[in-house]
């Protein structure tokens, strides 16, 4: 660069702001600059106004309109300090620094100030240059920037004395203002600090007392008029206002030309305009003096109000203050202008936790709140109401203890007639002595603040402990039993009936020091002993106890004596109601199996669980019963209902299904005559059962049900499958004939019998539970122990045992076939001479089992049983050995006559075959079959498995062998 460029001339008749942009626009590009910006101080000595850019976007342009003097952006204070009358510059922030501050872009500035600073009426302001890099300005850029400088100095004084039209300072009010605002003494304005520039109307002259003849439309005649002390928060506000673009509201005192001062308040909002247009005001004035007074009178007042009064502005400053609250908050000296957050903790009222995010949070919804704080000094409670202003936030405080004091003793009356009355209904629904301490524990230490509760009762000259809460099982385990006749609390309570309160532990031990044994008194430290009397005896004693030494109150004590009453009732009922369901308890055990037996191929595990506390005893029963030939009954049942009778009738069906069971019955036939005994004991009894024969022999199930859940078949590989039963109803409403269900098992498999109640239930559905119950019997558990699996369906199934409705039985079976070298059968001619036949392959077989000792009392039975079908039967005819820990012989035929034993009598040629069948084997009897009937003989296998000689020829002496 050789040197300045020269200046270009400027049209005489050029807008004064079209020559400062091309001006300025024209020094960014001979500089290779980025923006150009020229501001103007006016109206304020705290800000800069933006009178023309280049090179910015209108969203950037428009967020630099005005810069105050506590700017905090390095570039911001750059500007000001060019503005103050010397050149400036700031470097571009090396890469590592990351962008410049807040809105300014990431280059370098460049300040020089408009000529004319110094002159009194000369513009007071800069022109900045924004530059690309770190490098200052040389000699010659500086040159251009000042020519630029006083270029842009020109253009801006002839903004400034422009003259404004008489016309436009002396409008009419009738044509800018509303009547209504002239009626009420409201003038309007619009400035333009930029530009030095005010319009008034004739209200807001008359205001200002200006006369409208010598009005010169500069915004400093309005800006000389304000008090000293209210000019920099009035450019506080305009400075918000250019920023946020939001309504400006404030009062200040006037300094009127004819030496009146007055109180006046602005209204105004920046006028809409394109972001390079100078900003303009527009908004009302008018004079407040009398309502600022009458303000000043009701500020006195409420400086001597009983409850503290303080507001803030919209800066947090504290405006005004009484009395009250400047001795609540206790500062040291006058708090009025310091900032609300910055008070000390001093007084008797602290500044609660939060309060700036509560005072943000009502300023922004305008809406009051209250925060209750308890002064750490008096103990008092005191209530913080906080209120949004206009211009600020008033904050009220005010004591409450008192009313915190009588609420909260109505609202803890109000608690405790409610946990009294809460009481009452769970004492009327307690079901039993625990059911009664439950209670006690749920709703009487919460009310008094409790931490330990014994409950005692009377048990031949004993006080036990039937229930406690809060206690140790060591300390409840030293207590457990105390003669009535012992020198203790609870003693001497049940002796005279009085209650006793003991507020330390001191003070027990020194009335009881022979308990000292116990301790620390199982780490309570205050107790109150309540004696329970009921129908005028005295039945037990309840203890309650606490954590913290207390003394108890007249009310208290009064309360805790009424509550035993209760407690007494209640408690008395509960005993009543176990013994009894202690009686039914043993009733159903008794009534029920004590082992099943043990029988060949089929190993078992029941589970019986009754219904949870509170419930009557139920029907559920089940049975295994060994039948001829090693098959098995396995039964479950389940009659409707809880109760004493539902429990004997359960009895008597069991009675009946081992009665029914011996004739050797048929599942179908045995239901048959069940559904007659349970039709016989009432309209109202009904029962649901299930009836299964299985034979090992064959690996034939045949099930018979009368309206109960089918069975669960697990099978040696895991699969559980339930069978489909016909769905006949129960016992007592069916309408014979019973249908049945024949079913092959594989060996090893597995018979799950169950009643409804372990897979239905309140909360679950027959569906859901066969479901879940038939996951729980698939997962491995077939290969394990029965009793653990056993177990873990019931816990499966019902995990909350107290809370059951229902009964639940289960009886789970394990089957196995009998050994294929275990049988023999042949089939035989019905004719005399199939008893030798007979005897032959009987002696073969059992000397090829190694069983000679039984081979004639085999070889008698054989034919004793085989000649008598030779002679009274017909049909074909089977002979079958069945060997395990004894022989069984089987002979059947086609026909339905059973044989019976008769006495016969000295003449009479037969009639005592069956009696030698009886004598010469352990049991014998008749079943019937599909085709017939079987009969059987089982004999001991065994050192005494033989029969002696003596048994046979007396057998033999009774009559003629056939």
């Amino acid at each position: 660069m050789s040197g300045v460029p020269p200046i270009r001339r400027r049209a005489d008749d050029l807008d004064p702001a079209e020559s400062l942009r091309a001006g300025l626009a024209q020094v960014v590009g001979d500089l290779r600059g980025v923006a150009g910006l020229v501001y103007v101080q006016a109206g304020s000595p705290d800000g800069l106004h933006l009178v023309s850019s280049t090179g910015l976007s209108p969203d950037h342009a428009r967020s630099l309109r005005y810069l105050t003097n506590n700017e905090i952006c390095p570039h911001g204070r750059t500007v000001f300090e060019g503005a103050q009358g010397a050149r400036a510059w700031l470097p571009a922030p090396a890469a590592a620094d990351g962008a410049a501050d807040g809105i300014w872009p990431a280059v370098g500035v460049a300040v020089v100030p408009l000529p004319g600073t110094a002159e009194p009426d000369g513009p007071k302001g800069a022109l900045a240059v924004l530059l690309q890099g770190a490098r200052q300005p040389g000699a010659e850029q500086w040159a251009l920037l000042e020519s630029a400088a006083a270029r842009a100095a020109v253009d801006v004084r002839r903004a400034f004395t422009a003259t404004t039209p008489l016309s436009q300072t002396r409008r009419a009010a009738g044509s800018t203002t509303p009547e209504a605002l002239q009626a009420v003494g409201v003038g309007c304005w619009e400035c333009t600090p930029a530009t030095n520039r005010l319009v008034l109307d004739e209200q807001a002259l008359a205001v200002l007392g200006i006369d409208d003849d010598c009005f010169d439309g500069r915004l400093e005649t309005w800006t000389r008029l304000i008090h000293v002390d209210d000019r920099s928060t009035l450019a506080s506000e305009g400075a918000r206002a250019i920023r946020t673009g939001s309504l400006f509201i404030h009062e200040h005192r006037l300094c009127r030309p004819d030496g009146a001062c007055r109180w006046v308040r602005v209204r105004g909002r920046v006028k809409p305009g394109a972001p390079e247009e100078p900003v303009t005001f527009v908004g009302t004035l008018c004079d407040v003096t009398e309502s600022r007074s009458a303000r000043e009178r009701i500020s006195h007042a409420m400086r001597h109000m009983s409850d503290g009064f303080l507001v803030v502005d919209r800066g947090w400053r504290i405006t005004f203050v009484n009395t009250a609250a400047d001795a609540m908050l206790g500062a040291a000296k006058d708090i009025v202008g310091r900032v609300l957050w910055d008070l000390p903790a001093t007084g008797r009222l602290p500044l609660p936790v939060g309060l700036r995010e509560m005072c943000r949070r009502v300023a922004d919804t305008a809406t009051p709140a209250d925060v209750d704080v308890k002064g750490p000094v008096d103990g008092r409670w005191y209530r913080l109401r906080l209120v949004p202003l206009s211009d600020g936030m008033a904050f009220f405080f005010t004591d409450v203890h008192d009313k915190r004091e009588r609420k909260a003793a109505e609202r803890a009356e109000a608690l405790r007639a409610a946990r009294t009355s809460e009481l009452t209904a769970a004492l009327a629904e307690a079901i039993g002595t625990q059911g009664v301490v439950d209670a006690v524990a749920r709703h009487v230490l919460p009310m008094f603040g409790a931490a330990g509760l014994v409950m005692q009762v009377i048990e031949d000259d004993q006080v036990r402990i039937v229930g406690s809460a809060g206690y140790t099982q060591d300390f409840l385990d030293l207590v457990a039993t105390i003669p009535l006749s012992a020198t203790n609390a609870t003693a001497n309570v049940l002796r005279s009936r009085t209650p006793q309160f003991f507020s330390t532990p001191e003070e027990y031990l020194s009335r009881y020091p022979q308990s000292a044994y116990l301790g620390n008194l199982g780490d309570k430290e205050a107790w109150a002993f309540l004696p329970l009397i009921a129908s005028d005896q005295p039945v037990g004693v309840c203890a309650l106890a606490f954590a913290r030494p207390r003394r108890f109150t007249r009310e208290e004590r009064t309360l805790m004596v009424a509550l035993s009453g209760l407690i007494a009732q209640a408690l008395e009922r509960a005993r009543l109601f176990d013994a009894e369901h202690l009686r039914a308890q043993e009733l159903q055990r008794g009534l029920l199996p004590q082992e099943l037996p043990t029988v060949p191929y089929c190993s078992t595990a029941v589970c019986y669980q009754p219904a949870g506390q509170g419930m009557d005893v139920g029907g559920d029963w089940y049975d295994l019963i060994p039948l001829s030939s090693h098959r098995i009954a396995l039964v479950i049942g389940d009659v409707m209902g809880h109760g004493l009778a539902q429990a004997a009738a359960m009895g008597r069906l069991r009675t009946a299904v081992h009665t029914l069971a011996g004739l050797e019955l048929a599942p179908d036939e045995v239901l048959e005559h069940l559904n007659e005994v349970v039709a016989g004991l009432g309209d109202d009894s009904y029962a649901t059962m299930l009836y299964a024969v299985y034979d090992p022999v064959t690996g034939r199930c045949v099930f018979a049900c009368a309206g109960h859940p089918p069975p669960a078949v697990v099978g040696p590989d895991g699969t559980v499958r339930f069978p489909d039963l016909p769905s006949d109803p129960p016992l007592g409403a069916a309408d014979p004939p019973f249908e049945t269900t024949e079913v092959t098992v594989p060996d090893g498999s597995l018979l799950v019998l169950y009643t409804d109640g372990l897979v239905e239930s309140s909360r679950c559905d027959i569906d859901t539970g066969m479901s879940r119950l038939a996951q729980l019997l698939g997962e491995g558990g077939h290969l394990g122990d029965l009793d653990t699996l056993c177990e873990k369906v019931v816990a499966g199934l019902l995990p909350a045992r107290q809370q059951t409705s229902d009964d639940a039985a289960v009886l789970l079976a394990r089957v196995h076939r009998v050994p294929a070298d275990a049988i023999a059968a042949w089939p035989l001619r019905a004719e005399p001479q199939a008893a030798g036949e007979a005897r032959r392959l009987v002696g073969e077989q059992l000397e090829r089992w190694g069983l000679s000792d039984l081979v004639t009392t085999t070889e008698l039975l054989v034919s004793e049983l085989v000649g008598n079908v030779a002679r009274h039967a017909k049909g074909p005819v089977g002979l079958r050995l069945l060997r395990d820990s004894t022989l069984i012989c089987e002979v059947s035929d086609g026909t339905l006559t059973t044989p019976r034993i008769r006495r016969a009598s000295a003449l009479d040629e037969g009639g005592r075959g069956l009696q030698l069948v009886a004598a010469l084997s352990r049991r014998w009897g008749t079943r019937y079959t599909a085709t017939g009937k079987c009969i059987w003989t089982e004999q001991a296998i065994g050192d005494r498995a033989g029969v002696s000689a003596d048994t046979l020829l007396s057998a033999l002496a009774d009559g003629p062998f056939a």
